[in-house]
């Protein structure tokens, strides 16, 4: 059995800047590390360079051209490398895929675990999650092998495909979806502080992040689907989040 599957390793040199709620990229003392599943690779991309510029290439790639097109001898020719070097690190495609939205989930788990520390009232600290969920994401200067504007943007277009398989059960029990609901788990233990008789906390909260994805999709793609094709603006898929949570908890 895996006892450490997804771990949020935080090392805080300087609290100076906490109180003024300062992005992460604003705290130059900062170091993040997240620790992953290992039955996702094969060896661990963090452990040498090319296996940093496999993650660095791929999420280039799959932002680029989108998953179905996106293969190991695409990603190969790439970095300048050899297909079995790839292979040398992951199994699939797949769980590159998995291992990229797991991470991301563990890295915006922290966001939002930073953001909200010094928040005291529950509404304004769900309001605060809200809006991270939805605002367009800057890429993070202490992962310089990790964009993660772009990784954002491949969770929102293709991180459903992550768990949307035929193995999800098999890729479930090897705990490979552990950081997405973490990440849930977070944000119901918030909605419960706003109203701790709520009886859906985890089921509101998987709800949020996937259609805080799925409306900035919409609205970018397949306009007809959502009440903002006109506008485009977070502000909007913002307002209409807060309506719909906090109506549900007030109730």
């Amino acid at each position: 059995m895996i006892v450490i599957l997804s771990q949020i390793i935080v090392k805080l040199f300087s609290f100076a800047d906490r109180n003024t709620q300062k992005p992460l990229k604003d705290m130059k003392k900062l170091q993040l590390q997240i620790k992953m599943n290992s039955a996702l690779f094969l060896r661990n991309p963090e452990s040498s360079e090319l296996g940093k510029n496999i993650i660095m290439h791929s999420i280039q790639l799959i932002h680029k051209n989108g998953f179905e097109s996106f293969t190991f001898k695409k990603l190969a020719e790439d970095i300048g490398t050899t297909e079995a070097s790839i292979y040398r690190y992951f199994e699939n495609k797949h769980k590159l895929l998995v291992y990229l939205t797991a991470w991301y989930w563990g890295w915006l788990e922290f966001q939002i675990a930073y953001s909200t520390n010094n928040i005291i009232v529950p509404a304004t600290k769900l309001k605060r999650v809200i809006k991270l969920l939805v605002s367009t994401v800057e890429d993070d200067e202490q992962t310089g092998y990790v964009n993660e504007s772009l990784l954002h943007q491949i969770v929102i277009a293709e991180g459903s495909k992550a768990y949307l398989t035929k193995q999800v059960s098999d890729d479930n029990k090897q705990h490979f979806f552990k950081p997405y609901k973490d990440l849930c788990g977070v944000v119901g233990s918030i909605i419960l502080e706003c109203n701790p008789r709520y009886k859906y906390p985890k089921s509101l909260a998987s709800t949020i992040i996937e259609m805080a994805h799925f409306q900035n999709f919409f609205m970018n793609n397949l306009p007809a689907l959502t009440d903002f094709g006109d506008s485009k603006e977070e502000k909007d898929v913002l307002s209409f989040l807060n309506d719909l949570v906090f109506s549900s908890i007030r109730k």
